[in-house]
């Protein structure tokens, strides 16, 4: 018999009917992970092609040749020379530094505001949210840069980090998810402890949804270290105010022949990002795990 039953007519499987189980199995977990190796070694090719193209002279960069002979560190030495490297560099670190700090102080409450508290007009506000998530930036680009300009901000990336400070859609779209998954009764406790909305928020819900938080905090910071558009639009005119994304692509435009050294820039723009991520990664695949669980 593959299975018994028990005194309350449960039945429990055996080992056999478990070993059946698992050959039955084994064909779709070997399909399953020759799908997801497939799918990691498209996603790697890339990044090994930079890698290895970074560490070519430049004379074997336009050849068919893919491995490089010599290795060569040469390219990294020259980037620095080459491109204001360091500039480009603080700039990115400036925007994305502030623009996620700023993201945090406002998106957190209005998050909590939405999934925590009861107030007409909160399903109106959340469909605004969700309907700013769906809008294009590009629909309101100009009339955004005349009030910039009007402002005197343009020629820095003032006009792409400001804006944070009244919050940003996607960010209080994710944190409210979070927020919901978090019982009501841990609010009610603190309520009857003294607290207020600001002390349930920054002594309960705020520690509690740490992994919600760092994710969206991540998010931000991706987005801002990569972003071309805003600085194209408003930081374009000024080198001084340049960010990595847009120097790169200035670089690449006026050295495109020189690919070794173009890969060598690309590689160095890359690192903090990973490093920031391969350090982060458990608590922001935990924070987009459980994020969403309740609606």
């Amino acid at each position: 018999m593959s299975a018994v039953l028990t005194a309350g007519g449960a039945t429990v499987p055996t080992a056999t009917s478990a070993r059946r189980r698992r050959r039955r199995s084994l064909p779709a977990v070997v399909a399953e992970h020759t799908g997801l190796a497939v799918l990691a070694v498209l996603f790697m090719a890339p990044v090994v092609f930079v890698v290895l193209t970074a560490f070519m002279p430049s004379s074997q960069a336009l050849t068919g040749s893919l491995w490089p002979h010599p290795w060569t560190w040469e390219n990294f030495a020259t980037a620095f020379t080459r491109a204001p490297l360091a500039r480009w560099f603080a700039n990115s670190a400036l925007y994305a530094v502030l623009a996620t700090g700023f993201m945090l102080v406002s998106s957190i409450p209005g998050a909590y505001a939405l999934a925590r508290i009861r107030f007409r007009g909160a399903t109106l506000v959340f469909a605004a949210i969700v309907v700013m998530m769906l809008l294009p930036p590009q629909i309101t680009s100009v009339p955004t840069y005349i009030v910039w300009a009007k402002l005197g901000l343009t020629g820095t990336l003032w006009p792409v980090i400001l804006p944070n400070l009244l919050g940003d859609a996607f960010s209080i779209f994710l944190l409210r998810q979070f927020f919901l998954t978090i019982p009501r009764d841990y609010s009610d406790a603190a309520r009857l402890d003294g607290n207020g909305e600001w002390g349930v928020l920054l002594r309960v819900i705020a520690p509690m949804a740490r992994p919600g938080i760092a994710a969206a905090g991540l998010f931000m910071f991706f987005n801002s270290w990569n972003d071309y558009y805003g600085p194209l639009l408003y930081a374009s005119e000024n080198p001084s105010w340049w960010p990595v994304a847009y120097g790169l692509a200035t670089f690449r435009g006026m050295h495109g022949t020189d690919w070794s050294l173009t890969m060598a820039i690309t590689l160095l723009v890359m690192v903090p990002v990973v490093v920031l991520f391969f350090f982060a990664q458990r608590v922001f695949v935990e924070g987009i795990a459980l994020t969403g669980i309740k609606g």
